[in-house]
């Protein structure tokens, strides 16, 4: 009758020992999952980045343009891009329109296929210390993403380092082929530290400040700050430098895009004391 009881006791142990180890591994699994998820969405935020500076990239680079071909009484608005983009500029008085026209086939410009049309608008004054460009995105996608949005780029002649800056305010909704989905708010600041006058679109460098926080359709919200400003040369499709803090609950880390190299590949260290290698697309 003892040793019945003792083999009871035992039993009901090893219950209690397998479950509790299932239960670790389930908690385990589970966290090893949602941290899969919270580096996925890392690497979808970076591609916004990509997405966002390019489409900044093309909106100042055709006002600059256009504001130096009227100053200098130029006889054509040449723009730097490719005759597969269709420009447009309506001229009324001290307001300007310009309708950048992609195709519904698309035009490569840097290495990406862009489709649809970016209209931006401003009323011109030539004396004024800021300019406020109004843009909107139709039927747009970047290679296969489409793009949704409409805000402002304000466009200051000096900031306090006596170069040219722009703050755009952000509000763009991003949509992957696959169906994945983000939005995203903020502000984002470039100060114009080289190139600027030359009137050469390949030597134009901005260093990037400013604050976003990403949304994406399950809920999940990343919010970020630069804290080492973000080195962008145009003729690199991505950050050739500098670092941003992201932050979500229960999850951060500082996203490094390295120390000058014109490459895809970033760093991205947990607060925890864990890194891992980024790839970007």
């Amino acid at each position: 009758m003892k040793d019945q009881h003792v083999f009871k006791k035992s039993i009901f142990m090893l219950i209690i020992v397998a479950f509790a180890f299932v239960s670790c591994s389930e908690e385990d699994s589970v966290e090893t999952d949602e941290q899969n998820v919270d580096i996925t969405e890392v690497k979808l935020a970076s591609e916004i980045d990509i997405v966002g500076e390019s489409i900044s990239d093309i909106i100042i680079d055709t006002y600059e343009i256009q504001e130096r071909n009227e100053l200098n009484r130029a006889e054509n608005n040449q723009m730097n891009l490719p005759d597969c983009v269709s420009i447009t500029i309506l001229i009324e008085q001290d307001f300007r329109e310009i309708t950048l026209d992609f195709g519904t086939d698309g035009c490569m410009i840097n290495g990406h296929l862009l489709r649809g049309q970016i209209v931006l608008s401003y009323s011109r004054n030539i004396e004024a210390q800021e300019i406020l460009i109004n843009y909107a995105l139709e039927d747009f996608y970047f290679d296969e993403i489409q793009v949704l949005g409409s805000r402002t780029l304000l466009r200051q002649l000096s900031n306090d380092n006596g170069n040219p800056q722009f703050t755009h305010s952000l509000d763009l909704t991003v949509i992957w082929p696959n169906g994945a989905q983000a939005s995203r708010e903020g502000l984002i600041i470039r100060e114009w530290v080289e190139g600027f006058g030359s009137g050469v679109f390949t030597d134009n460098v901005y260093e990037v400040t400013g604050n976003w926080t990403t949304t994406f359709v399950n809920g999940n919200m990343h919010s970020y700050e630069v804290l080492i400003p973000l080195r962008r040369e145009v003729v690199c499709y991505y950050f050739v430098s500098g670092s941003v803090d992201m932050q979500r609950p229960n999850f951060g880390g500082i996203f490094d895009y390295g120390s000058g190299e014109c490459d895809n590949q970033a760093t991205f260290p947990f607060h925890n004391g864990n890194e891992i290698d980024i790839v970007l697309h």
